[in-house]
């Protein structure tokens, strides 16, 4: 299929959409005509750590987490509730967006403590969110997650491993337990970042484009390769070849076999590459081999 951009351009939305071989290629086309027609720029920002590493895309079992990709290592501990038992690590779309939503305020407004109640209701329904129902209980169960758990960066610096350690949150982020999309607030006012976290955020902050993210949807995979690429597409300057060994490393979480990991990787690639206002020579800087 040719470059989604220009066949939206030469044959319109539903003629692009005829031109796909595949669901997975329909959904980029929308997804790239999302975009495109988004006049408004709105900037996100997420730590640079999860451009090179990412959490968990469905629920885990095990009681930590681990990712790497590159010279940086992820690792996330479940917190407890108050009886001692395992609360979770936090995994999927909404975890991400819950987590991008807090960098994103943090960063505008320079300050650790982000405004939750109306202003985080708002950003929902611009992403086209819902705020109700079952979109609640997901929200609610991820930021009980988000609250609770440890995480843990490792950077390699010329041989030298740096550790980082922390949380995302100072408290809790709490809910009121009234799933109606009609109540002006849903969450208590502000919660705080913590303070390490706030502090790599600050020095190692990657833009986003919020109507990317708000195009993807709640597809997590295809979240991370958008970062990833945001991320590696600013800094690189030549063509550099990324091994599917590494690309499992990255991406692969719940895939064993990295054969297993590709058809996937690749769909989310597609989805990620659609909603880059970039040519499409500046995609052949990363080369999949």
């Amino acid at each position: 299929m040719g470059e989604v951009h220009q066949l939206i351009v030469q044959h319109g939305l539903d003629g692009a959409r005829a031109k796909a071989d595949s669901k997975g290629q329909r959904q980029a086309i929308d997804a790239a005509a999302l975009v495109l027609a988004d006049e408004e720029f709105r900037l996100g920002i997420t730590h640079a750590g999860f451009a090179m590493t990412s959490l968990p895309h469905k629920r885990i079992a095990g009681p930590h987490w681990k990712r790497e990709g590159g010279a940086t290592k992820l690792f996330v501990e479940s917190g407890i509730d108050s009886a001692g038992d395992l609360i979770g690590v936090p995994y999927g779309s909404f975890a991400r967006l819950i987590l991008l939503y807090l960098q994103t305020e943090a960063i505008r407004t320079g300050s650790p403590e982000v405004e939750l109640g109306r202003s985080m209701k708002s950003w929902m329904i611009r992403m086209s969110l819902s705020t109700g129902g079952q979109t609640y209980r997901l929200v609610s169960e991820q930021a009980r997650r988000i609250s609770a758990c440890r995480l843990t960066f490792f950077t390699d610096r010329g041989g030298a491993e740096h550790r980082h350690n922390g949380a995302f949150v100072r408290d809790a982020i709490s809910l009121t337990g009234v799933a109606d999309e009609n109540q002006p607030s849903l969450w208590q006012d502000k919660v705080r970042l913590d303070d390490g976290f706030w502090q790599s955020l600050k020095a190692h902050p990657v833009p986003v484009r919020e109507e990317a993210i708000k195009a993807i949807g709640a597809r997590s995979m295809a979240i991370d390769v958008y970062i990833w690429l945001a991320y590696r597409l600013h800094v690189l300057t030549k063509s550099t070849p990324v091994t599917w060994a590494a690309i499992h490393s990255q991406f692969g979480a719940g895939f064993e076999l990295q054969r297993k990991t590709k058809a996937s990787c690749l769909e989310a690639l597609t989805l990620a590459m659609a909603v880059i206002r970039k040519p499409a020579s500046t995609w052949e800087r990363v080369a999949l081999s």
